[in-house]
């Protein structure tokens, strides 16, 4: 059965039609994932939600356990891993209440694990396109289909936080032609990519951030009023998503890791070997 993970906030375990609802709790060799998982059945599909920053939002972005998440949601044979993401907007034309797919990413975090290969083994992935082509093409298919203003393509820079940016970084940012900005798609797509999962981000727009003077700068009450508004339309996206994704995978995030691992396999030690077999085999 085709298998569609979804990471974002708890609003999304609420699709119509999800049948057959239970909580899964995972134990990963990196620690606890930000929540229980919840998985369901949408027609012929399985669906796994697990809500990011933990249900009540606990956890800021730099607490956020990336390595657990993603290896939870490979654990439980997710192939096809969506990111729903509150972002601001660095453009003019994307409005907030709009959604992106975004096809490019710059990496400005400062203190977050970004690899599973570590102690004794190495593995250099491609990063080159930091979504899948594919999924990102059916994503922004479906989001049209369910009527949002939908940006196919664009440059998410990705901060630290858990402050949002200044007015001079923000500038500096629109400078690199970038086109949203927020706090968690990496290194959530860098550990999707070396899982072997085809990664799409659904970037929802809550804000111009701080570089439009003539608006008020950001704050959290204008980015959960935006994201109300937002995640009906998000919701019926990924519904329309997870219902028509095709059932086989023909790109090249199945493979990525061939060819990866530099490391000499009789040089890794046997712990090491352990802890990533679910991604070596």
């Amino acid at each position: 059965m085709q298998t569609i993970g979804v990471i974002g906030g708890s609003g999304f375990y609420e699709l119509e039609g999800i049948s057959e609802v239970q909580e899964v709790a995972v134990d990963t060799p990196f620690g606890a994932p930000s929540d229980s998982y919840r998985v369901g059945r949408l027609g012929d599909r399985r669906l796994v939600f697990l809500a990011r920053h933990g249900r009540g939002h606990r956890f800021s972005p730099s607490e956020i356990n990336y390595r657990a998440n993603v290896w939870g949601m490979k654990q439980l044979g997710v192939e096809w891993l969506l990111s729903v993401s509150a972002v601001g907007s660095l453009r003019e034309d994307i409005q907030p209440g709009h959604l992106v797919v975004i096809d490019q990413s710059i990496d400005r975090t400062l203190s977050r694990a970004r690899t599973f290969f570590e102690g004794g083994v190495v593995a250099h992935v491609s990063m080159a396109e930091p979504v899948c082509k594919h999924l990102a093409g059916h994503l922004a298919d479906a989001a049209s289909t369910v009527g949002a203003t939908v940006h196919r393509g664009g440059t998410y820079v990705c901060i630290e936080g858990p402050q949002f940016s200044t007015r001079a970084e923000s500038h500096l940012y629109r400078s690199w032609n970038a086109d949203v900005i927020g706090m968690t798609h990496l290194p959530e797509a860098r550990l999707a990519r070396e899982a072997q999962l085809c990664y799409a981000t659904l970037a929802l727009s809550t804000d111009y951030d701080c570089w439009h003077t003539s608006e008020e700068a950001v704050t959290v009450e204008m980015v959960v009023k935006v994201m109300k508004q937002n995640v009906a339309n998000a919701q019926k996206a990924v519904r329309e998503l997870a219902l028509h994704v095709p059932l086989e995978r023909t790109c090249g995030c199945p493979t990525a890791l061939k060819g990866a691992v530099m490391s000499d396999e009789k040089a890794v030690p046997p712990e090491t070997r352990r802890r990533v077999a679910l991604l070596l085999g």
